[in-house]
C-alpha cells in the first residue's frame, strides 16, 4: 500500500503506528525570523515577506515558521545586513542597493542605471551566471539571496519644480534608494539623500528634500508624495527592473534539513512572483487616479536622459579601475544585457510599438 492509500485508511494514528509518516512530522519545529526594510503599510513589497511566510508555514505543515517584521520592530530599516553578519536574524528583506556604502557591488543585486528589465534581471541571476556572482560576494556578508519580486521599470519620482533642463537638477535635495545612480545623479548637480520610505513624505512636506523616488504609482500613492509633490516624472532609468530580494543568513539556512531546504526556496518563489504580478496589477490603476487627482505627469527630456546615461558610463568605469570584482560583475551583466536588447529588437519591442499605436 503506497502512503496516499495508507493515509486516506488509516488516519494519523495509524500512520504513526506504522512509523511511515512523512518527514516533516519527525523533524523539529524550526522558528525563524525575517526583519524587513520596508513597513507594514506596503502591501505589495511586504506583501510578499507575509506570502513568504504563509507558504513555508502551509508547505512544512506548520513545523517550519517564519516571524515576519517591519522595518523598526526589530531593528532600523537598514540595520538587516550587519543584524546577518552578526547572527542576530535569521533572513531579511530589503534592496540591496540600499547598503552600497559598504560596497557598490551591492548595487547589481538590485538595479543599477540603464541596467536589466525585471524580465531580464532574474534570467541573468538563474541562467546567466549573475547569482552565483553575487552570493559569492554576499557571502563575506554571511547571507545568500533570493528574489522577494521585482518591481518592473519604475517611475523617476515627484518633484516639486519641473525639471526641463539638466540645470534644473543642479541643487536638488532628492531621496534616492541608494547604489551608484545617486553618484551618477551627484555628477549632474543633485544632493542624494537615502531614507527608509516612511520618512520621504514628512521630508518633502517640510521642504527639506526637493524630490524623492521611490517605486510607481500604487506604492507612492499609498506613501501620499502627489498631496507634496505635483510633478511625477517617467521613466525610472535607474530602476528599469529592480529587485527586492531576500537574504538568507548562510548559517542558518545550512542548519536547515534538506527537506526545510526547499521550502524555503520554493516558498521564496511563490512570494517573488506574487509580487512581481501584484504590481504590473495595480499600478495602471494607481496612476489614472492620480492622473485625476492632477498629479502632473511628465517625461524626462531626452538631454536629460542622455546627461543620465553618460554619468552612469563615468560611475561605472571609475568603479571598475577600483574593483576587480566589480569590474566582473558589471561585464558578466552587460555581456547578458546585450544579447537580451538584440532578441527584444525582434520580439517585444515590435510587439508592444505595434499595440501602443493600436486601439483595443
Amino acid at each position: 500500500m503506497d502512503r496516499r492509500s495508507l493515509i486516506k485508511n488509516a488516519g494519523v494514528a495509524g500512520i504513526l503506528a506504522a512509523g511511515v509518516a512523512p518527514a516533516v512530522h519527525a523533524q523539529a519545529a524550526v522558528r525563524w525570523r525575517l526583519a524587513s526594510s520596508f513597513p507594514r503599510s506596503l502591501d505589495t513589497i511586504f506583501g510578499s515577506a507575509e506570502m513568504l511566510s504563509k507558504t513555508v508555514k502551509a508547505l512544512s505543515g506548520g513545523k517550519f515558521e517564519i516571524s515576519v517584521h517591519p522595518a523598526g520592530e526589530l531593528m532600523p530599516a537598514f540595520g538587516v545586513v550587519d543584524a546577518l553578519q552578526g547572527d542576530n536574524i535569521d533572513m531579511a528583506q530589503s534592496a540591496a542597493y540600499y547598503f552600497t556604502g559598504k560596497d557598490p557591488i551591492f548595487a547589481f543585486s538590485c538595479a543599477v542605471p540603464f541596467g536589466l528589465t525585471a524580465r531580464q534581471n532574474t534570467s541573468w541571476k538563474e541562467y546567466g551566471g549573475g547569482r552565483k556572482l553575487l552570493d559569492n560576494f554576499f557571502s563575506k556578508y554571511n547571507f545568500k539571496t533570493a528574489s522577494a519580486g521585482n518591481t518592473g521599470t519604475q517611475m523617476g519620482g515627484w518633484y516639486r519644480k519641473e525639471i526641463k533642463t539638466v540645470a534644473d537638477l543642479k541643487g536638488l535635495k532628492m531621496r534616492l534608494g541608494g547604489g551608484v545612480f545617486g553618484e551618477a545623479m551627484g555628477k549632474l548637480g543633485v544632493i542624494s539623500q537615502n531614507m527608509p520610505a516612511g520618512d520621504v513624505y514628512q521630508a518633502l512636506e517640510k521642504g527639506t528634500l526637493d524630490a524623492a523616488e521611490f517605486v510607481g504609482p500604487y506604492d507612492d500613492a499609498k506613501l501620499g508624495f502627489n498631496k507634496v509633490a505635483p510633478y511625477y516624472y517617467y521613466p525610472g532609468w535607474w530602476e528599469g527592473g529592480a529587485d527586492l530580494e531576500f537574504f538568507i543568513n548562510v548559517k542558518k539556512f545550512n542548519a536547515l534539513s534538506d527537506e526545510n531546504k526547499a521550502i524555503l526556496d520554493a516558498a521564496c518563489k511563490v512570494a517573488a512572483v506574487d509580487m512581481t504580478a501584484k504590481y504590473d496589477a495595480v499600478n495602471p490603476i494607481a496612476l489614472k487616479k492620480l492622473v485625476a487627482e492632477k498629479t502632473q505627469l511628465k517625461a524626462f527630456p531626452k538631454a536629460v536622459m542622455d546627461a543620465g546615461f553618460k554619468a552612469s558610463m563615468e560611475v561605472f568605469a571609475e568603479h571598475e579601475a577600483k574593483s576587480p570584482e566589480f569590474k566582473t560583475i558589471h561585464e558578466s551583466m552587460r555581456a547578458f544585457q546585450r544579447d537580451q536588447i538584440l532578441w527584444n529588437r525582434f520580439s517585444e519591442y515590435p510587439f508592444n510599438q505595434y499595440m501602443n499605436s493600436v486601439k483595443i
